[in-house]
């Protein structure tokens, strides 16, 4: 690891002021993907501003309408919220199928949402990763990418977004809220707030040099009975999605009234599966409208040498899912 400056920031202003001040800082949290990327010298940063001891580790109510997620509060915490346990299960469900308990207990919520691919090219520096150093190509494109992008991805770029958290959030038509150096806030869709890689993969997200993520939202909604998290993977624990989908119904007299399904583990950002939704609305919540729906969404997939799999998994994983979400919570 690269020596660096460790700067502890006490308040929201003082860490954008720092880090802008500073092309080459971070900001650190919980530093459970950050340390890792730094040790494998993907990360160079030479000055490293500690937002840990920033007053924003909290879960509330908004007055009518959802809850209001801290951005440095832990994972674990905001999975086992009263609030978010009994209003947005979903989010409950998504966040402890990712990591490990103990990688739960340090993450933060604003720091999965920055949690970068784990593209194995990506990590390796002596292999070509144009995320990592724009202009020398993407080893995966040829390489071995069983577990890569079948949706939206660039000749550029073809790795994924690994978070599971950011998924259910994706479903839920979160909101991003950042504050920059100026004193600025913004507030960004969820959908928004990663990019596809286009012809500049090394950009993550849309965050502008010095902002900070302090909250995020979640608006209400009438899906918390029929909604759940589907992660497939190569083994039961402590592994990342080849695929996962996040489901939420509202059902009113066998038709659905409101759907929302997002994907893990197949593109550049959490994938809103919106063929998949639209062929749903108004139907009844059968098996075979939601074969017809998952049928409808992957027909826009295409997938690579050691992903073409992921095609048909994502299909049966989005009628399962549905299926699985029409089975009225606890």
């Amino acid at each position: 690891m690269r020596p660096f400056k460790f700067t502890p920031a006490k308040a929201v202003s003082e860490a954008t002021r720092l880090a802008s001040n500073n092309s080459n800082a971070k900001f650190l949290a919980g530093g459970t993907n950050l340390i890792d990327l730094m040790k494998e010298d993907v990360e160079r940063p030479d000055e490293l501003v500690s937002i840990d001891g920033i007053q924003l580790d909290y879960v509330k109510e908004l007055a009518g309408n959802g809850v209001e997620l801290g951005a440095l509060g832990k994972n674990t915490e905001t999975a086992n919220h009263p609030l978010i346990r009994q209003h947005f299960p979903l989010l409950t469900q998504a966040i402890l199928a990712g990591a490990s308990a103990q990688i739960r207990n340090m993450a933060t919520n604003g720091g999965n949402l920055m949690q970068r691919t784990r593209c194995s090219y990506f990590y390796d520096v002596n292999m070509p990763c144009n995320k990592r150093a724009p202009g020398t190509g993407c080893g995966a494109i040829e390489g071995i990418n069983r577990m890569h992008a079948i949706f939206g991805w660039s000749n550029q770029c073809i790795a994924v977004y690994p978070s599971d958290m950011a998924v259910a959030l994706s479903a839920l038509e979160a909101v991003v809220h950042v504050q920059g150096a100026d004193g600025q806030v913004r507030a960004i869709a969820i959908g928004d707030f990663h990019r596809l890689p286009g012809d500049a993969p090394e950009k993550d997200n849309s965050l502008k040099s010095g902002e900070i993520i302090t909250s995020i939202s979640i608006p209400k909604n009438e899906m918390a009975n029929h909604s759940y998290y589907l992660k497939v993977r190569d083994r039961a624990s402590y592994a990342f999605a080849l695929v996962s989908v996040g489901a939420a119904l509202a059902v009113v007299n066998n038709k659905i009234t409101k759907v929302r399904i997002a994907m893990g583990g197949v593109a550049h950002k959490p994938w809103r599966a919106l063929a998949a939704e639209k062929m749903l609305i108004g139907k009844s919540p059968s098996a075979a409208n939601f074969k017809l729906a998952a049928d409808a969404e992957m027909k826009q997939a295409k997938g690579f040498e050691h992903n073409r799999f992921k095609i048909e998994l994502g299909r049966k994983s989005i009628a399962l899912a549905l299926e699985m979400a029409m089975r009225k919570m606890a």
